[in-house]
Parts: structure tokens; C-alpha cells; sequence
């Protein structure tokens, strides 16, 4: 009878051991699933923007020209010298001179050779001026041109020829800077030029890249005055 007892209550109390240690891992079970997760971790990742809200570059402007804008054309100067020159307008080289009034001699023959210059007749003494801005590169005296100046323009790319001169404007020298319409010398009959019909020879020709002063590419002038 004793014995009896003795196993119910170590039954018994084997049953409570059990019973308390499922409570106590239920519980601690159920505290972590109702654990809260930080703020941090809980937020919702960001969705990309639509195609149209998406902060994509503008595209780059495109350059049209003003509608009825007429296409580039290229003058008379432009076809007389190669491409890549600069642009070049020649003021003219005489006071009551006007462009309308300028003669082509340029392809004359003159003495069974090419003129290659134009010949601008004038009153003995009219003053000749410098028809663009640039140093003087050189004062010479020929047999055929008489008093003479070569003049380079400020890109040393073109050298003006000014022949047949009366006499040179007072202190004018090799490397002088003369600005356009400045007096270089006066109309004359010096070299070959007839002693009763003063005039100003005219040329102009494109320098080498030896910049002689003496030697380069004869150009038409007639097209660089208009």
C-alpha cells in the first residue's frame, strides 16, 4: 500500500516537471516570434521612378538655321585665293578713286608677258595709300617698277606691290607699320612706266611660306576691291 503511494506521487510529480517545462518554452517561444523589429530593417525597399520622372539628360540642342536663311555663298575674292586664307578686303589705294571705275588688266600681256596687276591712272603727285594695315617689307628701286613698296599684310599671308611712284611720303622706311589709308608715296612716271601717262601700278600676290617679298602667288586684285 505504501509502495503504491510512493509511485503515485513520484508520477504525479513527474507530470509537473513536464507540464512546467512546456509553460516555460511556450512562453519564451511566443516572446521571440512577438519580438519587434527594428524601424531600420522594417522599411519597404524604394521602387525605382517611372521612364517619364526619371532624371535622364536633355538632349542636346540642335542648331537649325532661321527658316528662309539663303545657303553661303562664296565671292569673287574667295575663288581667287586658296581655301583656308583668311577673308581679304583692300581699301582703295587713291582719294577720288571709286571700285566702278577700276579697270581688269590683270591677263594683259605687256611686253610678251601676263600684267599680272592693274594699272589706276591718276594726276602726277595724287597721294597712294595703304590698303590694308601692315609693315612695310621692303622700299625698292627697279629698272620696270621705279620707286617702289612692298607692303605685308598683318598675317603676312598677302603682299601689296605699289610701283611707278613719284616720290615716297617723308620718313617712311623698311618695317614701318602702316595703318590702312596711310600716304606711302605719290603717283608717278619712275621705271618703265610713259612719261605722259601717270599712273599707279598695282599688284598683289599671296606670300610662300618663305615670306619673300619678292616672290609669291599673283592674285587678280580687281576682286578684293568691290
Amino acid at each position: 500500500m505504501r509502495i503504491a503511494t510512493l509511485g503515485s506521487f513520484a508520477a504525479g510529480l513527474a507530470c509537473g516537471v513536464l507540464v512546467v517545462g512546456i509553460g516555460v518554452w511556450y512562453r519564451g517561444a511566443t516572446g521571440m516570434v512577438g519580438s519587434t523589429i527594428p524601424a531600420a530593417q522594417s522599411q519597404p525597399l524604394p521602387q525605382p521612378l517611372p521612364l517619364d520622372q526619371a532624371a535622364l539628360p536633355p538632349p542636346p540642342p540642335v542648331s537649325t538655321p532661321p527658316a528662309g536663311t539663303p545657303p553661303t555663298a562664296r565671292g569673287d575674292a574667295d575663288r581667287s585665293v586658296d581655301a583656308g586664307r583668311p577673308a581679304l578686303r583692300l581699301a582703295l589705294p587713291l582719294d577720288t578713286l571709286k571700285a566702278s571705275a577700276l579697270a581688269e588688266s590683270f591677263y594683259d600681256k605687256r611686253d610678251g608677258r601676263s600684267h599680272e596687276a592693274i594699272d589706276i591712272p591718276a594726276p602726277r603727285g595724287t597721294p597712294v595709300r595703304a590698303v590694308a594695315e601692315g609693315n612695310v617689307a621692303k622700299l625698292f628701286t627697279s629698272k620696270q617698277g621705279g620707286l617702289t613698296v612692298y607692303q605685308f599684310d598683318n598675317t603676312q599671308t598677302y603682299c601689296f606691290y605699289y610701283a611707278h611712284l613719284d616720290k615716297y611720303t617723308p620718313g617712311i622706311q623698311d618695317g614701318m607699320l602702316l595703318r590702312k589709308g596711310e600716304v606711302l608715296g605719290y603717283v608717278g612716271t619712275t621705271g618703265n612706266a610713259p612719261r605722259n601717262t601717270p599712273h599707279l601700278h598695282f599688284a598683289l600676290f599671296q606670300l610662300g611660306s618663305d615670306k619673300k617679298w619678292w616672290s609669291g602667288k599673283p592674285l587678280d586684285p580687281l576682286p578684293f576691291f568691290k
